[in-house]
């Protein structure tokens, strides 16, 4: 069967990930309810005059994917693949702020059409002036799982060469109230959080947009081959073993050939049970996690997506992503395991290129 290569890797986060030097300079945050991506100085990407009318989210997407294609040497991709959360919310709360404001009448239709969550897509492909396969997935915490599956099948079955693969999410300040009014972020008084060992629900917000490019071939930016992908959208907690041995067997691999696993620890003493279920599988295995980096939020796997591409491609693990003191002398398979709140379960098997 042909391999998927990552070609390209680019991610907007609340860490300086667009900085050369990024995993020198990687900080914990753990006493913030809620969590701002550091931007870009946009002008140097984005004409001035579009530049007010996009969304946070269009903003940090245009940038990350223009910087994934320039990477990977691609001008136009065949298709432009994006999965998010909760799409351009940013918008959609203007819109509905306009029709509360105006009694409904005299709406001036801007944020409505920017509020939709194909947005993104259509604004890169607009860019971009690419006429090829353009298409959102919307599926919570898996919807960049989606994407890349959706982008794998498409090289394999010979319909696209370069596909441009992006997750994006923003934070508003209406969802966020609303996301604190139902426990979904730690309150005050349980913070700083402890990300391995919580005993309080909830999580620390963020946001971020990660890009990628998928391609049939290797060259000389390639990360890492996408080797399978995995989805589930229920799952008890004492299935978790089973769902990732048979993921491992699928893909003819021994617990102790995954050379690194990248856990998706929140903080939220409910959820995280996963999470030790499945690190128990893995003993001498390195053991990581990154969402003390990152914060919560939809599409979160991108930012551990970014980071497992960085990790195969330079064999070095950030000493802050270390849960156990497990390091291999070669880093050939990651394993990285994600849900959002105990849903949306998804794994994702990466092999050094």
């Amino acid at each position: 069967m042909s391999i998927v290569y990552i070609n390209s890797a680019a991610c907007i986060s609340v860490q300086d990930t667009l900085s050369e030097n990024f995993s020198e300079h990687l900080k914990p945050e753990n006493s913030t309810q809620v969590l701002k991506a550091i931007e870009p100085n946009y002008k140097e990407f984005i004409p001035p005059a579009m530049i007010r009318r996009m969304s946070k989210t269009v903003k940090m997407s245009s940038v990350a994917s223009t910087l994934a294609l320039k990477e990977a040497g691609i001008e136009k991709p065949d298709s432009i693949i994006v999965g998010t959360g909760m799409g351009c919310s940013q918008d959609s709360e203007k819109f509905l702020k306009n029709v509360l404001e105006n009694n409904e009448e005299f709406l001036t239709p801007t944020f409505f059409i920017q509020s939709t969550h194909n947005t993104v897509a259509g604004q890169i492909a607009l860019g971009l002036q690419c006429h090829g396969y353009n298409f959102t997935y919307v599926n919570t915490s898996s919807a960049l799982e989606f994407s890349l599956l959706d982008a794998k099948l498409q090289i394999l079955d010979g319909e696209a060469e370069n596909v441009l693969v992006g997750s994006t999410d923003e934070k508003t300040d209406r969802i966020m109230e609303l996301y604190q009014l139902s426990n979904t972020i730690k309150k005050e008084e349980n913070l700083p959080s402890d990300y391995l060992n919580s005993k309080t629900e909830g999580v620390i917000w963020g946001e971020g947009s990660s890009f990628f490019v998928l391609g049939k071939d290797k060259n000389e930016s390639s990360y890492a081959q996408l080797k399978d992908i995995q989805i589930t959208n229920k799952l008890e907690s004492d299935e978790t073993e089973k769902f990732i041995r048979e993921f491992l067997v699928k893909n003819n691999l021994k617990n102790e050939e995954i050379d690194a696993v990248i856990l998706g620890f929140s903080g939220d003493s409910k959820s995280d049970i996963y999470y030790k279920k499945a690190s128990e599988l893995f003993q001498n295995s390195s053991l990581l996690y990154y969402k003390h980096l990152s914060g919560e939020f939809n599409t979160a796997s991108g930012f551990s997506t970014f980071m497992a591409c960085h990790i195969l491609k330079n064999q070095e693990i950030p000493e802050v992503m270390m849960i156990n003191d497990i390091k291999k002398d070669e880093i050939k398979n990651v394993l990285l395991y994600n849900h959002l709140k105990g849903d949306d379960h998804s794994l994702i098997l990466l092999e050094k290129t």
